[in-house]
């Protein structure tokens, strides 16, 4: 098949050093399961849409929510989600609740991902 070009390879070999070094940078596979956990939360965009708020500063939930134009229980609902995750954290103050994002880190994965799809 002169000429014909496949995005597989036709003959089964691999470099054994590489492949070695390779198996040993990957991180763990708790490590691994974790980081697809944060981007399967992070592929959503009403999460996305908080995270981004959250990026100007803390907010309570109602504020939120009326960013979003969701209810507080569906607000606090994805609240809970990015907070188990890490990604971010509240505080109490009487009977409202605050958010933050946990690290700017979080930020940095959403600027990334804004980069990558570039500006609309």
């Amino acid at each position: 098949m002169l000429g014909k070009h496949t995005d597989v390879c036709e003959l089964f070999c691999y470099n054994k050093a590489k492949v070695n070094i390779l198996k040993k940078f990957l991180p763990s596979a708790n490590k691994l399961t974790k980081l697809a956990e944060i981007f399967k939360v992070l592929g959503d965009t009403t999460r996305a849409k908080i995270l981004l708020s959250l990026s100007k500063g803390e907010l309570c939930v109602c504020d939120i929510a009326h960013v979003l134009g969701l209810s507080i229980s569906a607000v606090s609902h994805q609240l809970r989600l990015l907070r188990s995750l890490g990604l971010v954290k509240y505080r109490s103050e009487g009977r409202m609740a605050f958010y933050t994002l946990d690290n700017e880190h979080v930020m940095r994965l959403i600027d990334e991902g804004i980069r990558h799809i570039g500006k609309e």
